[in-house]
């Protein structure tokens, strides 16, 4: 299905979710990423590699599903 989806710049450490967060925009709908790894640390220093491997692991998981009904997408890394 290959959406398209523009990332914003606002990656955070979710406390809530236990998982790094960020957002995008998908269809003109605002979609909230959570990206929680094996062992999660909130003191990673996120580098410009590190956000585009994530994002690349979004959009070939939106290749094959779509968010859920919260417009929040779930990656376990």
């Amino acid at each position: 299905m290959n959406q398209a989806i523009l990332f914003n710049d606002d990656i955070h450490f979710n406390e809530a979710h236990n998982a790094w967060s960020f957002t995008g925009l998908m269809a003109g709908q605002k979609v909230t990423v959570f990206i929680k790894q094996s062992y999660p640390d909130k003191n990673l220093v996120i580098t410009d590699c590190v956000r585009f491997d994530w994002e690349e692991a979004v959009e070939i998981w939106l290749e094959q599903h779509e968010p859920d009904l919260n417009n929040e997408i779930h990656l376990k890394l």
